[in-house]
Parts: structure tokens; sequence; C-alpha cells
């Protein structure tokens, strides 16, 4: 294609994909008149309960209204009105923030599915299940969802990458979700608990394949349990209505960039493991993972990336030369701490932020210009918070 640009040095791949799966993906997301859409689907599960489990809110009652918040920092930026506050975090700020500047940058229909919260979302949302059915049980007990309920979220979500017009960027928020990303694919095979991350400096891995082992000795599934058995055990609203999404998109044809690491990949393999491996094919070709420089670069316990090695596993698994790429975004030099903590190792990912950031990249925005509008936006929410406590 004579108008395809070439990918801005500071983006990376991940994988061992070539750099003609690479343009083939990137075709569609670097179009002259791109019109798409992005979801940010918001869930809840208990596993985030458990002390220690994740850094997406200092305390458990405080990760119970993480997504809400990030979701109205996301849509209304750092000096808009917001019903709920950020929850405290040990060091960094919300992705959202920087899912709110890359916004600014890319032309995408922004809206936002919700399920599985312990508290009502007041922004306009898709509504796919009742709301008081709440967050899916700690994936320790094996039986995370009632099975029905996986059943229906997935046909819901299959009709919408079945309906899909536009190209769809895909995020979510789901604090505890690298817990049940792990349950999944643990469920379904996977050695990997070395190479799923989190959200804090040093992630604890071994309390979650703890709490993983403990949630699928009681649920007792048997050898090539299905992909809804297998989320019904150890999974999460979320994983149930993505996955019937990207089974969807086999039919819609629409291209989808996941937004994240691990919970994206989670989900994809439960899609691949419902398909037929012409079907597998065929969705592999409509996808791209996009995630942050900084998830993309934590090593696992050999040096290599992990993630790039999740991805690598996934793809072997299924036989499908899967695309990952990361941002280019770096902090070394900003004027803020908060974002300098993304360096040292904090937050990482979340909300879509390395999607698109990575879009606004391939859609031509330097990365100097947005390093420089997310310390802005910083200032702005800084401000903010000290007006609103006044």
């Amino acid at each position: 294609m004579p108008w395809l640009r070439l990918i801005p040095s500071e983006i990376g791949v991940l994988g061992s994909c070539s750099s003609t799966e690479v343009a083939e993906r990137l075709e569609v997301w670097q179009a002259p008149h791109l019109s798409a859409d992005l979801l940010l689907v918001l869930a809840g599960t208990r596993t985030a309960e458990h002390p220690g489990i994740s850094a997406a809110g200092a305390t458990a009652a405080s990760r119970r209204f993480t997504a809400l918040a990030d979701a109205e920092l996301m849509l209304m930026g750092p000096g808009g009105p917001r019903r709920w506050p950020l929850p405290p975090l040990p060091a960094g700020v919300s992705p959202a923030l920087l899912s709110h500047v890359a916004l600014q940058w890319v032309s995408l229909r922004p809206q936002i599915a919700a399920m599985g919260l312990e508290h009502p979302l007041d922004l306009p949302h898709l509504r796919l299940e009742p709301s008081d059915l709440g967050p899916a049980d700690c994936v320790s007990t094996g039986a995370s969802l009632p099975l029905q309920r996986v059943t229906r979220l997935w046909r819901q979500g299959h009709r919408i990458g079945a309906g899909l017009r536009r190209p769809l960027v895909l995020a979510e928020c789901v604090p505890g979700g690298t817990t049940t990303a792990l349950g999944v694919l643990a469920g379904l095979g996977f050695e990997v608990s070395q190479w799923v991350s989190g959200s804090g400096l040093h992630p604890p891995k071994a309390q979650k394949a703890q709490l993983v082992a403990s949630g699928l000795a009681r649920a007792s599934l048997p050898f090539g349990a299905s992909a809804t058995a297998v989320l019904a055990a150890v999974g999460d609203p979320f994983q149930a209505m993505a996955a019937g999404l990207l089974t969807g998109v086999v039919r819609s044809g629409q291209p989808v960039l996941l937004g994240g690491g691990s919970q994206m990949l989670a989900v994809l393999a439960l899609a691949l493991e419902g398909l037929a491996p012409a079907q597998r094919q065929a969705l592999n070709r409509l996808v791209l993972l996009g995630t942050t420089s900084w998830l993309a670069s934590e090593p696992s316990a050999d040096g290599a990336s992990g993630l790039a090695c999740l991805l690598n596993s996934v793809a072997d698994r299924y036989q499908v030369p899967l695309v990952g790429l990361h941002s280019g975004v770096r902090f070394t030099a900003s004027c803020h701490q908060e974002l300098r903590d993304f360096e040292n190792g904090y937050v990482k990912e979340g909300v879509g932020a390395g999607a698109l950031l990575l879009l606004a990249q391939l859609r031509g925005c330097s990365i100097h210009h947005l390093q420089q509008r997310c310390d802005q936006a910083m200032e702005t929410l800084k401000a903010a918070s000290l007006g609103s406590s006044a």
C-alpha cells in the first residue's frame, strides 16, 4: 500500500512475528481516514479484595470504585467534574490519565460497558446484564461465576463483535484482573505464572499462583475443559464478554486493537480455544495487541520480556502468529514524580493506555508531544485535586 507509513522507530515489536505480519495488522490503523470505536469494559471481581493482590487502589474498599473513577478520568479529563475520587495508589497515577491524553489525538467513538461492579455507573453505558449481580467471586473459590452468567455474557459479547461496522479498540479496567488472567490461562493448561505481571512494583506472583491453584483444585476441571467452564471456575465478567466479542469479529471481519497485557492475552486465548483452526487464523489476522513500553520491557526471571514470552506461548499453542506492539512513550524526563514512577515499575498499564498511546503515534503524534501533554495533564490533575480538598 503506497500510503502505509513507516512505523515510528520508538515503537517496539513483541513476539516472533514477521515484518509482513506487522504491516498487515497496521494497515487499517494507519489508514488516512480511520474511523473507529473505543469500548472500555469495566468489571469487578472479589479477587481484588485480597490484601496486596492489586495496586489499583491502596485498599480493598478503594478498589471497589477504581473502575468508575478511571472511566470518569479517561472521558472527562483531569480538570473535569467527577463523582468518584481517584483511589490512593502506592505510587504513580491512574493510567486513565495517559488514555485521556492519547484520545485527544485520535478520533475514536468511546463507549463504556459495565458489569459486576460494586457501585452503579452514572455515565451512559452498555447494560449487558442486571446491575445487581455484583462482582465475580474470588478465583480461590473455584466458582467465580455461574455458568449461566458466563454463557449469557459470552453471547452478548459475540453479538457485539459480529455486529461491528468499524475497527474497535478494546480496553478494560478490572482491579484484580491479572490474577483472573492467570486463572483462566492456568485453567486452559498454560504454565505462565512467571510471565503474568501486575500493577505493583513487585507483583505478588506467588500469591496470585496460590489463589489460582486453590481455585482450580476446588473446581476439579476435567482435562480439556471448555473455555466457558474455565471462566465459570476462575474468570471474571470482562473476560466472558470480551472473549465472546472476539469470536464475533470473525463474522464481522472488523480489526480489533487489544489494549493491555496479560488480561488481553487471556481473553484472546479463551476466544481461540472456542474456535475451529480455520476460524483461529481468521481471528488472528484481525487482532493486534497494543501495550506500554513499561509492561513490554518488564523482564521475567531469565531476563526476557515476560509479556513477549506470554504472547509467544499463546501463539504457539494455537498455531497463529500473534502480533504485539508497544508504545515508545517514556517519562524519564518528566517533571512529575507520579509519571516518573512508571519508569520505576509502578502501574505499567491499564485502561487501554498502551494501545491508545500507540495509536496516537501511528497517527503521527510524536512521543515528545505525548510526553508534554501527559505532564500538562498531571499538572491539571494536581491542581484540581488541591481545589477539591480546599
